[in-house]
Formats: structure tokens, sequence, C-alpha cells
């Protein structure tokens, strides 16, 4: 199939574009920054130079193509009304790509034992109301086979052009830096995890057998914060890790992140995507920070 991914020099849309291409798929590629073009290209990906403000550009390679990723943005709703407007009535698949933070709360390291799983009814926090309406805009778009995939806390080494994702590293990263590894608050606060090729696998599964209007969340386990960054002082050869002002978690990093990124409860369990067929099949997030987060 000719495929075309949005976010293809990213995280998710770099590695779901080269396990497309891994399984015998034609991949253009739309690229943001020129610097990266060469390294998407070498993945077997063809980039498209281009933004998601280029909405002419995304609809003309939505159309060229047999089915659409996008990967670049969950919360981008001119770009995802470009490709929607591009392919209704066309019977192509749209695999739109959201996240967890979207049942996210404010515990600011606190516990939660609220679990969700697609047929939970929720109401998100004001904050990512936008995305949840953005979602299900997705889901109802006419004559499109419009699958959303959520994604949990990602782990793991990316397969494309970008081996980092948003939320371990750069929580290793401010470890390295302060010589402290840090958790907001009491770092009780847990986040369904999933790894990046197991991510990667769904998308191809998705692309296959999803049926018109599918959600699903992506998960294959949980830890707490406070277990996460215990587990990554470890692996850093720091001592013990510390709580975090939320406050000043919040003045450091921004609300967004502080708040739904890394102070959150974001528990969900991925009931539709396994009944798709889809069967994780790598280790636990502990066990890779433990062993394979990078320690420089």
């Amino acid at each position: 199939m000719k495929l075309f991914v949005t976010g293809a020099s990213g995280f998710i849309g770099g590695s779901v574009a080269t396990r497309l291409v891994q399984a015998g798929h034609a991949v253009r590629g739309l690229v943001r920054d020129p610097a990266k073009r060469d390294a998407v290209r070498r993945t077997g990906v063809e980039p498209v130079a281009g933004t998601l403000d280029d909405t002419a550009l995304l609809a003309r390679e939505a159309q060229a193509a047999d089915a659409v990723v996008n990967a670049a943005s969950s919360d981008d709703r001119p770009a995802i009304e470009a490709l929607v407007a591009a392919l209704a009535g066309s019977g192509k698949a749209l695999i739109h790509t959201s996240g967890t933070s979207i049942v996210a709360d404010e515990a600011m390291g606190e516990p939660s034992d609220r679990i969700f799983d697609e047929e939970t009814p929720f109401m998100p926090a004001p904050d990512k109301a936008a995305r949840v309406a953005l979602d299900r805009f997705v889901l109802a778009a006419p004559g499109i086979r419009s699958v959303v995939l959520c994604n949990s806390l990602i782990y793991g080494t990316g397969l494309g052009a970008e081996p980092e994702s948003a939320q371990l590293p750069r929580l290793a990263a401010l470890a390295r830096e302060t010589g402290i590894a840090r958790h907001i608050g009491r770092g009780l606060n847990i986040w369904s995890t999933v790894h990046i090729a197991d991510v990667a696998e769904l998308y191809l599964l998705a692309l296959d057998r999803a049926p018109a209007g599918t959600f699903c969340f992506l998960e294959n386990g949980e830890a707490s914060f406070r277990a996460m960054v215990g587990a990554m002082a470890d692996r850093l050869g720091l001592g013990p890790p510390q709580p975090w002002d939320a406050a000043d978690a919040v003045a450091t990093l921004g609300r967004q992140t502080a708040v739904f990124s890394l102070g959150s409860n974001s528990r969900v369990r991925a009931r539709r995507a396994r009944a798709l067929g889809w069967t994780p099949r790598q280790g636990t997030v502990l066990d890779w920070i433990a062993t394979e987060l990078p320690k420089g």
C-alpha cells in the first residue's frame, strides 16, 4: 500500500513509519525540519517537506495515498479537518494518534483507583476537552475507515529517526542535569505504559483490520512514578528519588507537562486492541529503565 504518515521524524510517527516500511508498504512521511530529512530517508521513508499548517499539501498527500496515519499532533484541529475533508467518502483508513492524558486527573503525585477501558464513560479535564472532541470528530468522519489509537506512557528506543519519547527521557535529562531524580509530590500517581515496538505493531494491525469508528487504548502494564523514578535513579547511579514541589514543577516544566504528563493518574486497559489480536511482546517499563534507559 501507499501510505502517508505525518510526524515521520518524530518518536511515534517515525517508529510507525519505519515499521510500515518493514512490512512492505511504500511510505511518504511529513517532515518539518529539513535537517531531519536524510535520517528519515535512511529508514526507508520518503520525506515530504512541510508542516501541519500546509493543509493543501496534507490534502494532496492524503488523496494520493491508500491510507493515512496522523502521528504529528493529537491537537491540531485544522490539520485533521484537512485530512478528513480530503478522505471523505473514499473509504480509506485514517489512523489518528491520541493519548491517555484524556482521562488524566490533576492529582499531582497522589494515587487514584480509577481505571478506564474503551467503554468507560468519563468527563475530561477542561484542558483535555478539545482533544477528546477531536478524537470524536475523527471517529465520526463520513466515508472513512477512521481509527483512533490512544497511547499511554510510551517507553523504549524509537525505531525511526527520533529515539526518545517525551515523559521518561525528560525526567532522566533533568536528573542527569541536577544530580537528583524527582517525582512530582509523593509520586504515588500511576500511569499505564506501553513499549514503542508494541505501539508500532498495533498501528500495523489496525491498518489491516480495525473497522471504521474503532477507538483503542494502548497499554501493557502500569507503574507509579515513584517506582519509575526510583528505577531511574538506580540506573543513573543517583541517590534515592526526591519529591518535587508541585508549584516548582509547574514553573519548570509548564502546566501541561507537570500536571497531565507527570503528575497525574492515567490508568487504562487495552481491551479493544487485544480483541483485534494485538499481543504485546516487550518487557515492562521498570525492566526497560533498569537495563536500557540511556545513562548519558
